[in-house]
């Protein structure tokens, strides 16, 4: 039997294990599968296909097919690759990416994380921005 309870073992058969690794319990998604994303994303706007775009970076479109899904890691260089092949940098993917994982992690603060302001009323109001070193300021 294997130890993975959706998997069988084949007697005379290899065990095989799911694709990628286990899924993250507090779901937060992997940077591979937002570049994943983000890639398809850009691949559509411009109406091109798998094939395409994958012969331009230099890569099968199988593997770009994988990338694009989330299952594979792709080195720096490929990465650079298919930004060049989709018209765009290196900075400004890696950048868009970064961004996505932002906006999601903003809406998955623990209530520890979360800032209280309490107005002069001593009401207590939760606050969803993270705390990060920017100024706010208030009006009195």
């Amino acid at each position: 039997m294997s130890e993975h309870p959706r998997l069988h073992s084949i007697p005379g058969g290899r065990e095989e294990r799911p694709a990628g690794p286990a899924p993250r319990s507090d779901g937060e998604p992997l940077w591979r599968e937002v570049l994943g994303t983000r890639l398809r994303a850009l691949r559509k706007e411009q109406q091109e296909t798998l094939a395409e775009t994958a012969g331009r970076a230099g890569v099968s479109p199988q593997y770009l097919s994988e990338i694009e899904r989330g299952r594979k890691e792709p080195s720096s260089e490929m990465i650079a690759a298919l930004a060049g092949a989709l018209g765009t940098s290196l900075g400004e993917l890696t950048g868009d990416v970064a961004e996505s994982l932002r906006r999601r992690h903003v809406h998955r603060l623990r209530p520890a994380d979360r800032l209280v302001v309490r107005p002069s009323n001593g009401s207590a109001v939760p606050h969803q921005a993270p705390r990060t070193p920017r100024t706010l300021m208030l009006a009195a």
